[in-house]
């Protein structure tokens, strides 16, 4: 997989590389979806031998009283922390205007304060700004209401403002393309290295779910199907890793323990990759209760891994289902139809082998040197909206320009 950036070309007669700056509210050393696409975008784009910078908020949501380090290098990539003030729904950071300097392509990503300030203050910086979407602000349905006036409002006209806006999904791409014309689907990457070949390998009665313990991703859920399951057959285990958020891992231990699972369930904080691959080669089905997701990237590290899924039938896991057959769906608020599912997986793999599993080919499109390859598509497309005429812009941005993208 650590193969060039396919539209490295597009740097062709460059007498620098290209320079990113990518801006999102939070980052490493916080973990979730949001914060692994932008690293593994970020590295990518490194690797093709791009200037990338990273702007992050300096304090973690979920740990509001540590400020951490302005600057750090992680990954190779440079990151830059500026305070914020204000609610952690729209955390406002008016400082991220000062960190701009010698960009080519400003790269916002998801719906909040930095998307609209950064399209508010264009007349101001003047630099081809890109937005990826990764599910907008409908994760949850508090203020649904609100959310669809302030979506078709301050959104729709900043959205405007933009010069390319990515839909990290098909659901993503449909609500934006409402608003804003001209939006690009670019689905989000996932490491298929990272944990391939990490399950079981032969069938085991046991379950992974991966992921932020999120109010959206219904971990009650998860523990309702167990504790289901498990009235069936006492053998079946649980492992839940993740990131505290909505649920603390407290709150998720006394969910376990409620449940009278405290021997089959635990839930795991704080585990690095090596430790997630260590876990999930324990197990052979992953399972998520999620009510929405931007894309789904846990479940396609799932699959890289070898385990089987079986999945809550949102817009995202719906879409990824209609390409992978080996994608169970139940609704998770059924916890007996949601164990049911579960072993009809187990007996799948029983059965079928890997013939349950999709292919390496079949999940080469989410590897991030094909998604980067789309992305500097888009960033070339952005900078010839901004400056058409070539003639016309300075030398810097001129020569990204040249090139067709393979």
């Amino acid at each position: 997989m650590n193969m060039p950036l396919r539209s490295a070309d597009v740097l062709a007669g460059a007498t620098r590389p290209l320079s990113i700056v990518h801006i999102v509210r939070q980052y490493y050393p916080n973990r979730g979806g949001l914060e692994d696409v932008v690293a593994n975008l970020s590295r990518e784009q490194l690797r093709a031998g791009w200037d990338v910078r990273v702007i992050t908020l300096d304090r973690l949501f979920r740990n509001l009283g540590q400020t951490l380090p302005a600057r750090e290098t992680i990954d190779g990539v440079s990151v830059i922390r500026i305070p914020f003030r204000g609610s952690i729904r729209y955390p406002l950071a008016p400082s991220v205007l000062r960190h701009l300097a010698g960009a080519d392509v400003v790269h916002v990503h998801a719906v909040d304060f930095f998307f609209d300030a950064l399209a508010l203050s264009k007349p101001f910086h003047r630099l081809p700004i890109v937005a990826t979407t990764h599910g907008g602000f409908f994760h949850t349905g508090a203020f649904s209401s609100l959310k669809t006036l302030w979506f078709n409002g301050p959104t729709r006209a900043t959205a405007n403002l933009y010069d390319g806006i990515v839909a990290c999904s098909p659901s993503d791409a449909r609500a934006f393309e409402r608003i804003v014309s001209g939006v690009r689907l670019i689905e989000n990457g996932a490491d298929l290295e990272k944990f391939a070949g990490s399950s079981s390998p032969v069938p085991v009665k046991r379950i992974v779910t991966l992921g932020r313990f999120s109010a959206n991703k219904h971990p009650e859920r998860v523990v309702a199907a167990m504790k289901a399951l498990v009235a069936q057959d006492p053998d079946w285990r649980l492992d839940m890793v993740g990131a505290p958020s909505d649920w603390t891992l407290e709150a998720l231990d006394a969910e376990i323990a409620k449940a009278g699972l405290q021997d089959r369930a635990t839930a795991h904080v704080g585990l690095d990759n090596r430790e997630v691959a260590n876990v999930m080669r324990g197990a052979s089905v992953f399972v998520s209760a999620s009510a929405y997701e931007g894309f789904g990237v846990a479940l396609v590290e799932a699959m890289s891994a070898g385990l089987k899924p079986v999945v809550h039938p949102n817009d995202a896991f719906m879409g990824l289902a209609a390409r992978h057959g080996s994608i169970g769906l139940v609704d998770f608020a059924d916890p007996a139809a949601a164990a049911g599912a579960i072993r009809q997986a187990h007996a799948q793999l029983l059965e079928q082998g890997p013939a349950a599993l999709p292919t390496a080919e079949e999940l080469r499109p989410y590897a991030w040197p094909e998604v980067a390859a789309r992305y500097a598509e888009a960033y070339r497309a952005a900078i010839a909206r901004r400056h058409p005429r070539a003639a016309d812009i300075s030398p810097r941005l001129a020569r990204t320009g040249t090139g067709d993208a393979s």
